[in-house]
């Protein structure tokens, strides 16, 4: 059994000049990334890169229509390495770039056990969540399926990843909010799954420890403190997205897409809205096991009682960002239904990391309680 899975080298620094010096940005490199990121870190460094900017091609997360566009332009340009700078659709499509010679986001799904890698990868982060930097999947809304689905393979790893924590300074409140909650998911549900290890629960544990502590401090001593931690919740990221690369995410990210996908929730905000109604379902399911664990774990850094550590964790959580219903993105009893059977259709490969088996009627309970 695989214990720990870390393919990219990971490098640190703490401005984008340090990065652009030591890694020598010049003539044969793409960066891919959006306008507002490039300008105020990279324009006034003068690099003679090729750029694409992301948001001249659609906005929201990625799409197949979106991503055949950005191929179509990347084909225009002669490189040998992508830069990615930017949160997770930058990455994702960066991912899909790197295994691409200019084929279609439907032929690459077709041909996914056959994808080689063209280009080297490098990832960038400028969000706090996705932890995406270190793992080798990308998620497109498939528009002309209707669902979003993970493309997966070892071709798409990076070849280095990068933490800059600079990038991090002028993100929307918002952003990091869904983002750092996308992380803290990706802790919880890659430490709870059977391909667990202790070596992914090491770095998966620390890092809901380090999520955790730090909402506590922001909600303590303001919003005007987020500056400052915006290193550690970098790491956090980082260190959820180590785990969730060896143990998988599971039913929560797999009931969050069809929510994605028709109501158009940013990533981490549709995670937040099933998140603690999954983790009562399997408690209702089993009680004993890493949950427990897990539970004990909660209740410790929340300093509650572990029979009402979920009820504490959406009380912090949502000092941070205030949880919504499933109705007021518009989820009607329907919608659940067709939701339920595309999660069940479509999402094996993460229902297959659920702490315990959830079939069709309990994924449809769970939405009809977070109605």
């Amino acid at each position: 059994m695989k214990q720990l899975i870390l393919k990219p080298e990971l490098h640190k620094f703490q401005t984008c000049k340090e990065f652009a010096k030591e890694f020598e940005l010049g003539e044969d490199d793409l960066i891919l990334t959006n306008e507002y990121i490039f300008n105020p870190y990279f324009k006034e460094l003068n690099l003679p890169v090729k750029t694409i900017f992301q948001e001249k091609f659609g906005a929201g997360e990625p799409t197949d229509i979106m991503v055949d566009a950005i191929i179509n332009e990347a084909a225009k340009h002669t490189f040998k390495r992508i830069i990615a700078i930017g949160g997770g659709t930058i990455i994702d499509i960066a991912k899909v770039l790197a295994v691409t010679n200019g084929e279609s986001v439907d032929k690459l799904y077709d041909k996914k056990n056959e994808l080689k890698k063209h280009y080297e990868l490098i990832i960038i982060p400028t969000t706090c969540g996705t932890g995406s930097e270190v793992t080798n999947i990308s998620i497109i809304n498939r528009t002309r399926l209707g669902v979003k689905m993970g493309l997966t393979s070892p071709e798409m790893f990076a070849e280095m990843a990068v933490l800059i924590p600079e990038l991090l300074r002028s993100l929307p409140f918002k952003v990091f909010a869904t983002s750092s909650i996308d992380a803290l998911v990706h802790s919880v549900e890659s430490s709870l799954s059977p391909k667990a290890t202790d070596y992914s629960k090491l770095f998966g544990y620390k890092a809901i420890e380090m999520i955790i502590t730090s909402y506590q401090r922001l909600v303590k001593e303001g919003k005007e403190i987020l500056p400052d931690l915006m290193d550690t919740f970098l790491t956090a990221s980082n260190f959820a997205g180590i785990a969730f690369e060896t143990a998988g995410c599971a039913a929560v990210h797999a009931l969050s897409y069809p929510l994605g996908a028709k109501y158009h929730v940013p990533h981490g905000e549709s995670n937040y809205a099933v998140f603690t109604g999954v983790l009562k379902n399997y408690m209702e399911i089993k009680q004993d096991g890493e949950i427990a664990t897990m539970n004990e774990f909660l209740a410790n850094l929340l300093h509650c009682d572990v029979k009402v550590v979920y009820e504490e964790l959406e009380n912090l959580l949502n000092s941070v960002l205030q949880k919504k219903p499933l109705h007021e993105y518009g989820v009607t009893e329907k919608d659940a239904e067709d939701f339920a059977e595309s999660v069940i259709k479509t999402q094996g490969r993460l229902m297959a990391n659920n702490f315990v088996v959830l079939d069709y009627d309990r994924v449809l309970k769970i939405y009809k309680e977070l109605l």
